[in-house]
């Protein structure tokens, strides 16, 4: 005769205890509905999982936080009303660091809002932005990710006709930003963690990455540098972009960062890696050049 619990009833009892550790109550969500956003975040990480491997990846998540945005999400009021307690003013906070000036910070925060908040419908469903927060790093790192993007989207629509597609919740794209620094530095990690990412690169890639970044060519211009069509420059240029991502995370981790450190440190400094991304492009533009492609 068994003495313990069986595993459905752990199961169902380490569910709960995650739950009550959320918080997720007082925001309006159900222990069903926040079971079924851990079981989204673990088909997005950890697919072939056992359950027991998904509880310990869920125990190191920031579950109050992931319970306050998918109730925010879900249109919970008492969520959205402690939302804007806790991230008013440091999303204005953010947005002027990014800005420099408070008029357009508070334009790109509010901007944010109705995203965020979840004014449309798609297929009977509430769209809210929130729902692309996992937990695995911060809210608040996550926003200023968020901030940070849709700056440079706003920025890239103002400067550019022709734009990679979109990357998903975990991409960062190495986009040109305005020429004022950043307010703030870059952990040392990762600027080393950058140099070694960018130094990985062969002579033509930097020759396309400072083609399309610095001198503002088309994608057209730089195929017919580089002899090749355009849809393979396009192709080309996310794959660098995500191989970038990937090499930095992993010399993140080299230097002492677990994974989810590595990943919230990229994200947070968005804004500031594209800055120095695209100043180390600059100084190693000499060698970038040094591929015989001619130039227009």
């Amino acid at each position: 005769m068994s003495s313990g619990p069986r595993p459905a009833e752990a199961n169902a009892l380490s569910l709960r205890i995650l739950f009550e550790k959320s918080g997720g109550e007082r925001y309006g969500l159900t222990l069903q509905a926040f079971g079924v956003v851990l079981e989204q975040v673990a088909v997005k990480y950890v697919p072939q999982a056992s359950q027991q491997q998904k509880l310990e990846f869920w125990r190191d998540l920031k579950l109050e936080e992931l319970a306050l945005a998918r109730a925010c999400a879900a249109g919970h009021d008492a969520a959205w009303q402690a939302f804007l307690t806790r991230f008013r003013e440091k999303l204005y906070d953010i947005a002027r660091g990014i800005t420099k000036e408070d008029s357009s910070a508070r334009d790109l925060a509010d901007s944010l809002y109705a995203d965020l908040y979840g004014t449309s419908e798609k297929e009977g469903r509430r769209v809210s932005r929130l729902n692309f927060y996992m937990g695995r790093g911060s809210l608040e790192g996550w926003l200023r990710t968020v901030l940070a993007q849709e700056f440079v989207n706003r920025y890239r629509k103002t400067k550019r006709l022709v734009s990679l597609e979109e990357q998903a919740e975990e991409g960062v794209q190495f986009s040109a930003a305005p020429s004022s620094g950043p307010t703030s530095p870059l952990d040392s990690r990762l600027g080393a963690a950058l140099d070694e990412a960018l130094g990985l690169l062969s002579g033509e890639d930097r020759l396309v990455l400072a083609s399309y970044y610095l001198d503002d060519r088309t994608l057209t211009e730089i195929g017919r540098v580089v002899g090749v069509h355009e849809s393979t420059i396009s192709r080309r240029l996310e794959k660098l972009l995500k191989g970038l991502r990937k090499q930095v995370l992993a010399g993140l981790v080299s230097r002492g960062m677990n994974r989810a450190q590595a990943e919230e440190t990229l994200e947070a400094d968005v804004r500031y890696l594209q800055v120095d991304v695209t100043r180390k492009l600059q100084e190693n533009r000499p060698a970038a050049f040094q591929q015989d492609k001619g130039s227009d």
